[in-house]
């Protein structure tokens, strides 16, 4: 399995970010080396998905503290506090960033002297355990289906999205390597298009074969028999197990369930948010309509039209098949089984 793809990385020079809007035309490297540059970079999409706008922010951290140490050592914790609220309110949805930040804090309260190394080292664990999860899940998840078959999946959640081998596509990659998966259909996911320009690009790297679909032919591809199952990453699962992600999912999972095809949310255990009672309660952002009414710089929208642009919703856990994390694997997740996972300090094989 290739495990080559990282859309962040630390540089002596900065984080180093893949800009995920010029893919797959162009693999641009930006390098940043302040904190605002960072946070616009996570507004503006140059990345995104949820454990790796967490991992850029903790890098980020490094960043502001070596700037307030070198400003004044005496304050720096003090003034190192904005830059941390400017981080957090980047992107509300994807509860990584706020973990991430929160750990990052943690370590700061307890620092003395020069706070740099040990940032940038927790920083780097927080990033190596992400990947070192995703491979876990990975093995989790293709271990749950059962037989050859084809699957759906919708926006990004690979490499792209993570710090490196991906949820959703790190148990597909797992399960096409271990013969359980033939072709994977790709949602264009509209109207950032991850799925066609970010998620159809990663399984190309593999050699994975993939389809593209239009985002409404996905009920007609469960209709057709060509899909088994589902498979998604999540920005944010509630403490009930209502999973927020990218607009589209919801429509997908009830689809699912009409069909009889399994749906599957791969998450590291950072993305439960056992806080949020429910779903209804998670902040889900909206962007602006030129999103939605333009194609790149091109209007393709009768003028005047409004528009209405919620970049995540919610899916009930009751439709939810399976969660998987690193921790183990949750059939039929709902609050009881998710707090005995959160609990767990080794990893089971079920939950």
């Amino acid at each position: 399995m290739q495990d080559s793809i990282r859309a962040v990385s630390w540089t002596d020079a900065g984080i180093a970010l893949l800009d995920q809007r010029q893919l797959p035309h162009r693999a641009e490297i930006l390098v940043l080396n302040t904190v605002r540059e960072v946070a616009e970079a996570i507004q503006r999409m140059v990345v995104r998905g949820a454990p790796a706008i967490g991992i850029t922010a903790a890098y980020a951290v490094v960043l502001a503290a070596r700037g307030r140490y070198a400003a004044d050592a005496s304050r720096w914790k003090h003034a190192v506090a904005a830059d941390l609220a400017l981080l957090a309110g980047a992107r509300p949805t994807a509860v990584n960033l706020a973990w991430a930040l929160q750990r990052m804090a943690a370590l700061i309260a307890q620092l003395e002297g020069d706070p740099g190394p040990p940032l940038l080292a927790e920083a780097r664990r927080i990033h190596a355990e992400d990947i070192a999860a995703n491979h876990r899940m990975g093995e989790l998840g293709a271990a749950v289906i059962e037989s050859p078959c084809e699957v759906l999946t919708h926006c990004n959640a690979g490499a792209l999205a993570t710090g490196g081998f991906g949820t959703a596509l790190g148990v597909i990659r797992s399960a096409f390597t271990a013969g359980k998966i033939r072709c994977v259909y790709a949602d264009e996911t509209r109207p950032w298009l991850q799925g066609a320009r970010l998620t159809a690009w990663e399984l190309l790297q593999d050699h994975i074969p993939v389809k593209l679909i239009a985002d409404g032919a996905a009920t007609y591809a469960m209709r057709q028999g060509k899909v088994r199952w589902v498979i998604v990453g999540a920005d944010r699962i509630a403490a009930n197990g209502d999973v927020a992600n990218k607009i589209g999912t919801y429509g997908l999972a009830v689809s699912a369930r009409y069909h009889g095809v399994g749906f599957m949310v791969v998450a590291p255990i950072s993305t439960l948010d056992l806080g949020i009672a429910h779903g209804s309660h998670i902040p889900i952002e909206e962007r602006g309509a030129d999103e939605l009414v333009c194609l790149g710089e091109r209007r393709v929208a009768a003028a005047g039209a409004g528009a209405w642009n919620p970049v995540f919703d919610v899916t009930p856990a009751e439709l939810i098949d399976v969660i998987v994390t690193e921790r183990g694997v949750v059939r039929a997740p709902n609050r009881e089984k998710l707090a005995a996972l959160i609990a767990t300090e080794t990893p089971p094989n079920r939950a």
